[in-house]
């Protein structure tokens, strides 16, 4: 696999590289100037390792036959191969060879020295979708007036020629002319325009008005230090209710204390009572949408908070109609 020359899709000439590690035995003989051998160490054996690098090139002749040319080098692991000591450098030997190559096996398959595998892959690559190709315009082909009359009939659903809104393929009133307000079907809306004056109700508060606001002020009674409403301020409050119904009048309620207990209890007690009074009022039948409710603590005395008499004024709710 390593001699395979993968960047060429057919490989004729192919160089390639050994490498390689063995084990070598030899009986190494000298001859002395006059003409004697002897034999070295003493006769015996000599084992040594060597490594043969060599480079070389295949000229592909034939689907079976190359033609195999190279040149080895081989570096032995000792001084001994040729009888004769050299200080440190070990011995080494090359050959130079030349010859024929014959492939043995099926004439029909590729030689594995000559097959390129990421070629092979391309080409089936190539082939499969060459047909996958051939299929798809074969459909395209077999199938273009269909999908002509298809796209036809999708640009109808797209298209909107006078810019209504309402594509073709809706519109029952084609050509509208711009800027004219069309329904679903595309066709012009009839639009008649109304002018309605409406006059205000001016809202007159009587004296007699005022008279059944200010008793129900001053009947206004609830438990101590609540905001429960006493059943002797239901008289006055029932004529607000009806005086509420029988006119136009909007009221608004707002609660106060005195500087006894905390802000925060103040506060919230003057709302409670407020919003006790709107409650009372809504039951008798009142619209609440017409009634306010709001709570401001001891913000907002009307008399001193020194003596009870002052007190006693500030603890209220006041009623204003509007």
């Amino acid at each position: 696999l390593a001699n395979i020359y993968w960047m060429n899709r057919v490989n004729v000439i192919r160089p390639y590289m050994t490498a390689g590690y063995g084990i070598m035995g030899y009986k190494p003989t000298m001859k002395t100037s006059a003409g004697v051998e002897t034999k070295f160490n003493a006769g015996e054996n000599v084992k040594e390792a060597y490594l043969p690098v060599g480079l070389g090139i295949k000229f592909g002749l034939s689907n079976s036959i190359n033609l195999d040319m190279g040149y080895t080098m081989n570096f032995v692991d000792g001084d001994n191969l040729d009888g004769y000591r050299a200080g440190l450098q070990n011995d080494k030997f090359s050959y130079s060879h030349i010859g024929l190559e014959f492939i043995l096996g099926s004439k029909s398959k590729t030689p594995l020295s000559s097959y390129n595998p990421v070629a092979a892959l391309q080409d089936d690559y190539i082939t499969r979708n060459a047909a996958l190709q051939a299929s798809l315009d074969a459909d395209r082909a077999k199938h273009a007036a269909h999908m002509e009359e298809m796209n036809k009939e999708r640009m109808r659903f797209l298209n909107d020629s006078d810019k209504d809104g309402v594509s073709d393929y809706f519109d029952k009133c084609p050509n509208t002319p711009v800027g004219i307000q069309v329904d679903g079907a595309g066709c012009e809306i009839k639009v008649t325009s109304t002018t309605t004056v409406v006059n205000p109700v001016r809202v007159v508060v009587t004296e007699e008005d005022r008279r059944i606001v200010a008793e129900a002020i001053r009947n206004l009674e609830f438990d101590f230090a609540k905001s429960t409403l006493r059943s002797t301020s239901y008289p006055t409050l029932n004529r607000v209710a009806d005086l509420l119904k029988s006119k136009d009048f909007s009221l608004k309620l707002a609660g106060h204390t005195d500087n006894v207990g905390s802000d925060a209890a103040n506060l919230k007690l003057s709302k409670d009572r407020a919003e006790s009074v709107k409650s009372y009022l809504v039951s008798q039948g009142v619209n609440p949408s017409r009634i306010e409710a709001t709570g401001y603590g001891e913000s907002q005395p009307i008399a001193t908070n020194k003596t009870a008499a002052g007190r006693q004024d500030n603890r209220r709710v006041e009623f204003t109609l509007y």
